[in-house]
């Protein structure tokens, strides 16, 4: 193979390269599963932490409990900074975990840094006037 054949070859698999890096970093920034894209309608907590932090930690079985109990009537979205920096960049995090609130149109009211009881999410969610009702009572007739 002469140089510049060699040359020429190595252009084209270094370009291949990376437009496949950018593609897969692009497919991944997009909101495409329904745990990323806000749904339209409904009030919204949004975590920024890490699978690896303490207090990141405590708030899965806080987040989990929300999303179950008020499915429907509230949307609960966690995003790993380490895996997305730059969406803690864009929502200018300085400590993780952090709680976003959005209410129903998707307009920011308030923020919180560190664990976050589900009594005091949900009573912060009813002081901006957001009443999420609520679950049922289990074992009732």
């Amino acid at each position: 193979m002469s140089t510049s054949t060699s040359r020429t070859y190595r252009v084209v698999v270094v370009a291949a390269l990376a437009v496949a890096v950018v593609a897969v970093l692009g497919a991944r920034r997009s909101p495409s599963t329904p745990e990323e894209a806000p749904e339209a309608g409904l009030p919204r907590l949004l975590e920024l932490g890490s699978t690896d932090c303490t207090a990141c930690k405590q708030m899965e079985p806080v987040l989990a409990s929300l999303r179950k109990g008020y499915a429907g009537r509230l949307q609960v979205q966690f995003i790993d900074v380490y895996q997305d920096p730059k969406a803690a960049q864009e929502h200018g995090i300085q400590l993780i975990p952090t709680q976003i609130f959005f209410d129903a149109e998707g307009k920011e009211f308030f923020r919180h840094e560190g664990f976050f009881p589900e009594a005091e999410i949900l009573a912060t969610f009813r002081k901006q006037g957001i009443d999420l009702q609520a679950p049922a009572a289990k074992g009732g007739r």
